[in-house]
């Protein structure tokens, strides 16, 4: 009886030593490693523009990084260029801090407040290395609002929203900097983009992660190509959407090359690479920038209302997709709501980023729905609050707001009505209520916006301390005549 005894006792010490060994092996285990991110932004992409979506126009290597990866088929932006880069930066809304208003002029000082805590600036903190290659506009009067400034390690583009592709200049004033210090150089600036990704990328140690913010300025005008890329689109008889197919050639070209580095590095199976466009497809010839479009405007949103600037899902709904070998299975389709600001939880959980300087967050976690298929944590939508204007979706019911004279109220069924052709809004007015609520619960947390005050304050300036403007005696009785 007691060798039995003693020998139950051995194996009861053998089994607990297995698993105390099997759960310190557990602990012991390093996590993931860390992936290196990059994160690719198209300016003014049409919804359509993209071969995954039936384009005309030869886009072979995204169409590949969607077909490996997955699509983001209700993918939301805000409805114009610098909102969207402020609420990928911040994981936050843009009325939040005041650049819910267009995009941030040339003529204006002002840019992303320097309180909010920026995604490069957690990831700096988790060890990568950060850099940004390309398209700011978040700022350029001072430079406490430059990238430098803000969390990257490297800088390379233009700080303004529209540049000349061949003198990188805008308004005659050169608008090309490397690391705070402007260049003057030859070359395409889409080619010149991919040219200094391919060399950040071979530079890169395999021992430390980089994430590096590659945003093009492609196809955002002014219209303008080499002439090899116009070339590949002889058919296409319209001047603009010529040229605008070949400069979203020319993108995807380098995208291309990005891809064959990482390859060649051995780093494409751990790299994590995002693509988007800042709004949806432009449609408004005075939302084109500086530069004078003659002839139609050459984007396509297929079938959903609206382009750049409207609050419909043409403004706003783009073409997105997120490709990592290592984690992500091909021909995944993700069809639940996911906004840009849920990139910033997404990619600090991923990069193991504490997010305890941040402020309170729009976004949320949706590495889970992307990656597992689990139920989005997203359902609603904040497309965006101004002053004038504000429109919201919960669940499957969206309301666009136009507060302004004549003010309009729209209410619509995006699981019915995904193309915005039924406004139901007499037929649902406790639903109209409940979405106006929202709007106005956010309108009343919204920060003012800094493009209408620095447009006030000078206005009010350019009327002030000047002389009546009164004709004399003979100019008043030629004019009355």
């Amino acid at each position: 009886m007691r060798s039995m005894t003693r020998s139950g006792c051995i194996w009861v010490l053998l089994i607990l030593f297995g698993w105390l060994v099997t759960a310190f092996s557990a602990v012991a285990q390093p996590s993931d490693p860390q992936p290196n991110i990059i994160y690719i932004l198209a300016d003014d992409l049409g919804w359509a523009d993209v071969g995954f979506h039936g384009s005309d126009i030869k886009t072979p290597n995204i169409d590949k990084l969607a077909q490996t990866g997955a699509r983001l088929e209700q993918f939301y932006v805000q409805p114009i260029c610098t909102p969207t880069r402020a609420a990928l930066m911040t994981g936050r809304y843009p009325l939040r801090y005041g650049l819910q208003t267009l995009v941030i002029p040339a003529s204006m000082s002002y840019g992303l407040p320097t309180n909010e805590w920026l995604l490069p600036q957690a990831l700096k903190e988790a060890g990568y290395a950060t850099a940004i290659l390309g398209k700011w506009h978040l700022g350029h009067a001072k430079r406490e609002f430059w990238p430098k400034q803000r969390g990257f390690d490297y800088q390379y583009g233009a700080q303004l929203g529209e540049i000349d592709y061949f003198t990188h200049s805008v308004g005659g004033k050169l608008d090309w900097y490397r690391d705070n210090k402007p260049i003057n150089e030859k070359g395409y600036v889409t080619i010149l983009l991919g040219d200094d990704a391919v060399r950040y990328i071979s530079a890169q140690s395999s021992k430390k992660p980089f994430f590096m913010y590659l945003a093009f300025t492609a196809p955002h005008t002014p219209y303008q190509v080499p002439q090899e890329y116009t070339d590949k689109y002889k058919q296409i008889t319209d001047p603009n959407r010529r040229t605008y197919a070949a400069m979203i050639t020319a993108m995807d070209e380098q995208i291309g090359r990005v891809v064959q580095t990482l390859e060649k590095r051995g780093l494409r199976q751990n790299t994590l690479i995002i693509f988007h466009s800042d709004n949806g497809g432009n449609q408004s010839a005075h939302l084109a920038g500086e530069t004078e479009v003659k002839g139609p405007l050459p984007a396509n949103n297929g079938p959903y209302r609206g382009g750049k600037g409207d609050l419909y899902e043409g403004g706003t709904r783009v073409a997105s997709l997120m490709n990592w070998p290592a984690r992500i299975k091909p021909g995944t389709v993700v069809d639940q709501m996911i906004h840009v600001v849920d990139y910033y939880p997404t990619l600090a959980k991923l990069a193991g980023a504490s997010l305890s300087k941040t402020k309170p967050l729009d976004g949320h976690d949706m590495w889970p729905t992307i990656s597992e298929g689990k139920a989005s944590p997203r359902n609603e939508v904040i497309y965006n609050i101004e002053m004038y204007r504000g429109a919201v979706r919960k669940g499957d019911w969206k309301l666009v707001w136009r507060t302004t004279l004549p003010s309009k109220i729209e209410l619509f069924n995006l699981a019915q009505d995904p193309y915005e052709k039924v406004n139901l809004a007499s037929t649902n007015p406790e639903r109209v209520l409940e979405l106006q609520k929202r709007i106005d619960g956010l309108a009343g947390e919204m920060s003012k916006s800094l493009l209408l005050n620095e447009v006030f304050k000078g206005v009010t300036k350019g009327l002030t301390g000047k002389p009546p403007v009164l004709p004399d005696e003979d100019a008043y009785f030629e004019q009355a005549d």
